[in-house]
């Protein structure tokens, strides 16, 4: 699967939404989803933007209630991290189940799980940065709750690769999936991934009943561990900036890559690479790349490798804006508000859907 960084393409795949194919297929390797969520993610276009196209469309709020809901996940949890900051690498609620390591199984990073399923999306994580979401929660229940694994190194191995990384829709999902931020752990057994992905495996160690799961004992082929070293290869030999002074100065970063933000005004664009977060957040060289290429929807954008106090220097002060984003909050300028479906509901509800119960009505009254 490729994905185009072309924004015109990436427009007509907006476009060409089928709400309703959506919500009755959406759980299916197969269904009808969107592929949007590398370009929502990387912050080209942005759930507000998506939902003002479906409420331009000839479709109902009805017809579009499934696929809003899980354009509010993002969002609800976007909003779980600008509330709580790193304090969601950390358990939310429950303390997390008896687990025997944080490294996770040697076989699932292997694709050598056993189930063919989960094998085939872990290559295809690899091969292209994309995994089906169904396939996402039957990797994490695997790691987490059959394999025994804490859920954060795990979840550092998949936001790695995945070109749609949201360290928080990754990181929240994975203790949803655990057990952590949910009040019960997700598992699935074998019926049920032969159901979504379309494969007639039998007899695995998952080819059991819903009453037998979690497993007692974790299966041996998981047992195996492996410490990853995940780092990112960020450019160097760049060119230096040139900053006129004269005007203000517009940063982007891996999370904020709008080619219309404030597209007509006359100002430095900088797309900033900063080192420490990458340390703490790493990303593979196909997502950089990903995010490099997209980059050239904007023009006359220049990178800069550094800290943002290094980048402020090198702007003699001069007026800075960035868009809202939690791993923002050490930037100096104006800050402009992340666009979400509905932005004046924000801060930290305790459930999903406390706060969808909060936009729905909001939302409903936009349509048509």
């Amino acid at each position: 699967m490729l994905f185009s960084t072309q924004f015109e393409a990436i427009e007509k795949k907006v476009k060409a939404i089928n709400p309703v194919a959506y919500a009755s297929t959406r759980n299916y390797l197969n269904g009808n989803v969107t592929y949007l969520s590398p370009y929502i993610s990387r912050g080209v276009i942005s759930t507000q933007f998506v939902l003002q196209q479906l409420i331009q469309s000839n479709y109902s709020f009805q017809q579009c209630k499934v696929l809003l809901q899980e354009l509010a996940w993002r969002d609800y949890y976007q909003q779980v991290w600008l509330a709580k900051g790193e304090s969601i690498n950390e358990n939310i609620y429950t303390p997390v189940h008896a687990f025997i390591d944080v490294d996770i199984p040697k076989a699932i990073v292997n694709a050598q799980t056993g189930i063919t399923a989960i094998d085939d999306c872990i290559q295809q994580l690899y091969n292209t940065g994309y995994m089906h979401n169904h396939c996402r929660m039957y990797t994490a229940a695997l790691a987490c709750n059959i394999a025994q694994t804490h859920w954060l190194k795990p979840a550092q191995w998949m936001y790695y690769y995945l070109l749609d990384g949201d360290w928080a829709s990754n990181a929240l999902s994975w203790q949803w999936v655990a057990g952590t931020f949910s009040k019960k752990q997700y598992v699935a057994n074998q019926e049920n991934i032969n159901k979504y992905t379309g494969t007639y495996q039998t007899n695995t160690y998952l080819d059991v009943s819903y009453d037998a799961l979690p497993l007692k004992e974790i299966p041996n082929t998981l047992l195996q561990r492996e410490a990853l070293q995940l780092k990112t290869p960020l450019p160097n030999n760049l060119p230096d900036l040139q900053i006129n002074a004269e005007l203000p100065t517009l940063v982007y970063n891996y999370y904020n890559i709008d080619p219309l933000w404030h597209s007509s005004t006359k100002a430095n664009r900088v797309f900033l690479l900063e080192p420490a977060i990458f340390q703490q957040y790493p990303v593979s060289e196909q997502c950089l790349q990903f995010a490099l290429q997209l980059t050239q929807n904007i023009p006359n954008l220049q990178i800069f490798v550094g800290s943002f106090n290094e980048l402020y220097a090198q702007c003699n002060n001069n007026r800075i804006i960035y868009k809202q984003h939690p791993l923002n909050h050490h930037y100096k300028g104006t800050a402009e508000a992340a666009a979400f479906m509905i932005p004046d509901i924000n801060g930290f509800y305790p459930s999903f859907f406390s706060y969808w119960n909060k936009i729905a009505a909001k939302l409903e009254k936009l349509f048509p």
